[in-house]
């Protein structure tokens, strides 16, 4: 049975939706702006941002919340953490795989979180101790027992692009392992896939808090693990993230041991 708070960040997740498919057919006339270099946001990024505010301003009035283009409004130990339109990129060149992200953080630790895809209508939930659902159906991670045949999702960080090639020798090292690699645009619903078995597993270099606070539960509430690269547990303050299953995630670790530099090892 889902958490009322669950409850409340699926209709916010909905409402924000609604208005990125609405403003699908027009996006040659959005105004976009580059907020750092290779770093874009639309009008609907902000507009869909305020749909869920509204909502979970609704609902909890006194919550804080930690926005992607609103930035921290509010002190406290409940935290909402909103991606109102997660795969930007891909959303403006008009390639259809983006998502709406929302996560309710209890003294930084996830408890609620909800990844919305609107073009497919696939909603991804989770809650603390609950399990992890798509539309409504328990999901779990995959089986895969090692990186061997793996499939594994990754980004490239072109907010840190002095990584780049560090990142470059790490995927060289994991292909000579798994089967293939994946770079699709939308970190949370990577993660979403990982949690569904869809991928393996998933790393990335330098995200920010609302890229993955919903998609590390959903991954950990399907029986999954996330880490950093240096195997520490929990949502990296670096923004370096390893997902997986167990095994996997272990795998990826190991390439990392050998190929990150100490300066994404580091917390």
């Amino acid at each position: 049975m889902p958490r009322p708070a669950v409850n409340v960040a699926v209709r916010a997740a909905r409402a924000a939706g609604n208005v990125i498919l609405r403003y699908m057919n027009r996006i040659d006339g959005l105004n976009v702006v580059e907020k750092q270099r290779m770093d874009f946001a639309s009008e609907v990024d902000r507009m869909a941002e305020a749909e869920i505010v509204k909502e979970l301003r609704r609902a909890y009035p006194t919550h804080a919340i930690l926005a992607e283009e609103g930035g921290a409004v509010g002190k406290g130990p409940l935290v909402w953490v909103i991606d109102p339109l997660d795969g930007t990129h891909n959303y403006l060149r008009g390639i259809p795989h983006f998502s709406v992200s929302i996560a309710l953080l209890d003294r930084g630790e996830p408890v609620y979180g909800v990844v919305f895809d609107p073009l497919r209508d696939e909603l991804f939930t989770a809650s603390k101790g609950d399990g992890a659902y798509l539309n409504d159906r328990r999901i779990r991670v995959s089986k895969r027992e090692n990186l061997g045949g793996a499939m594994i999702a990754t980004g490239f960080p072109y907010r840190q692009r002095e990584h780049l090639g560090p990142q470059l020798d790490i995927t060289r090292a994991m292909l000579g392992q798994a089967e293939d690699l994946r770079r699709s645009g939308s970190a949370a619903l990577d993660l979403a896939y990982v949690a569904a078995a869809r991928y393996d597993g998933y790393f990335e270099i330098g995200l920010k808090p609302w890229d993955m606070a919903a998609g590390v539960l959903l991954v950990r509430e399907a029986g999954g693990r996330y880490c950093d690269f240096a195997g520490r547990d929990g949502i990296p303050e670096s923004g370096n993230i390893v997902a997986a299953n167990l095994h996997v995630a272990q795998g990826m670790i190991d390439v990392m041991a050998q190929q990150a530099t100490p300066a994404l090892l580091k917390a």
